[in-house]
């Protein structure tokens, strides 16, 4: 894969830049301001503009792009309707809920229908104004579309063991193929999210951007990750082979591709022979998964298109959860969840009629 591919996209770019800019560039709209009572001074001003910065860094840039998005398609539908969208309109955005239910095309499913109404809030609040979800005209479309159209959610499919073993023989032994196996195994190993591996950074500070880093250890690897609700440590056992040892893989990694510093997953030279200095979007995680299942022949009885579909970055979190024949306290403390339900969300394979209670009372 070139480095062209590597990177993000220059359409991503410019809508996270233009949710920057709407974030930051209407400071008479800021929620962040002094009261009008208190004089403005130097010291004051600089406080407010670095309070500011924290509540830009609330969002991460992947929620910032969604909602930057969101509020596009919603200007663009009011554009072609002859109407505008300032100042909200809890009428106007329930007929918006009602076209994205029933378009003339593929209908969205209820979790989209919901990111695109907190994308339209996140819009309204970096314009001074609150949109009232409670209202009628709102609320009631939205239960109305949860009723008839409410399903249950489609999970994508775990990579096992197994799996994940044929996935990471199918990659080459050059500096690219290094990576690329480091990239899963640590990935599956840590119960990592695809934007939580491409954020670790090789040391603590080293990047602004980074949002984790990692400490190498004769037992395996620390990782330490922030995530929205704070900071957590996710520990990673060595394997029972250097062919599978999540850590000896990111070892190898580190070492010929001379990560010292900065980003741990960067790209590759087009010549294969070097790593850059660039960080890995996300996205690369995404594609990854999905060429190895296609090379590694997961799932043959379906067809090409459907595998594809099947697998995602989640894909990983799922084959950790589904696997670890550990107890489940174990699994959510690595995946970093509040609650087992959530846990068991992840699992698809367990023995769910392990405690009887049909028994138990007495039938």
């Amino acid at each position: 894969m070139s480095s062209a591919t590597e990177s993000p996209t220059s359409e991503s770019s410019e809508t996270l830049n233009q949710a920057k800019l709407d974030a930051g560039e209407r400071k008479e709209s800021d929620a962040i301001a002094l009261p009008a009572h208190v004089a403005g001074s130097g010291t004051l001003d600089r406080l407010v503009d670095t309070a500011r910065d924290y509540a830009r860094a609330a969002a991460s840039d992947n929620t910032l792009r969604a909602y930057a998005k969101d509020w596009a398609h919603f200007t663009r539908w009011c554009r072609m309707r002859g109407t505008d969208p300032l100042p909200p309109s809890p009428e106007l955005v329930g007929l918006y809920i009602a076209d994205l239910a029933a378009p003339q095309g593929t209908a969205l499913s209820v979790a989209s229908i919901e990111r695109r109404l907190s994308g339209l809030g996140w819009g309204y609040r970096q314009r001074g104004f609150t949109l009232e979800r409670k209202n009628r005209h709102i609320a009631t479309v939205l239960a109305g579309v949860r009723r008839k159209h409410a399903r249950p959610p489609v999970q994508k499919e775990a990579i096992l063991a197994d799996d994940i073993r044929a996935m990471i023989a199918t990659l080459p032994h050059d500096l690219r193929g290094l990576r690329d196996r480091a990239i899963l195994l640590i990935g599956f190993a840590g119960g990592l999210r695809r934007a939580e591996i491409v954020s670790l950074d090789r040391h603590k500070d080293d990047t602004i951007d980074g949002r984790g880093w990692v400490d190498l250890r004769d037992g395996g690897a620390l990782i330490i990750l922030r995530g929205k609700t704070g900071w957590r440590e996710v520990e990673i056992g060595r394997g029972s082979s250097d062919q599978t040892c999540p850590v000896y893989a990111l070892e190898q990694w580190l070492h010929f591709g001379r990560i010292s510093f900065g980003p741990v997953f960067t790209s590759v030279t087009r010549d294969g022979k070097r790593a850059r200095d660039t960080r890995l979007n996300d996205k690369h995680v995404a594609r990854l998964i999905k060429r190895c299942v296609l090379d590694a022949g997961l799932r043959p009885d379906l067809p090409e298109a459907e595998r594809v579909m099947l697998y995602s970055g989640h894909s990983l979190r799922a084959g950790l959860a589904s696997s670890a024949e550990v107890d489940e306290r174990y699994v959510q403390k690595q995946l970093g969840h509040a609650s087992a339900d959530m846990t068991r969300r992840y699992q698809r394979r367990r023995d769910r009629f392990r405690v009887n209670l049909t028994k138990a009372a007495g039938l």
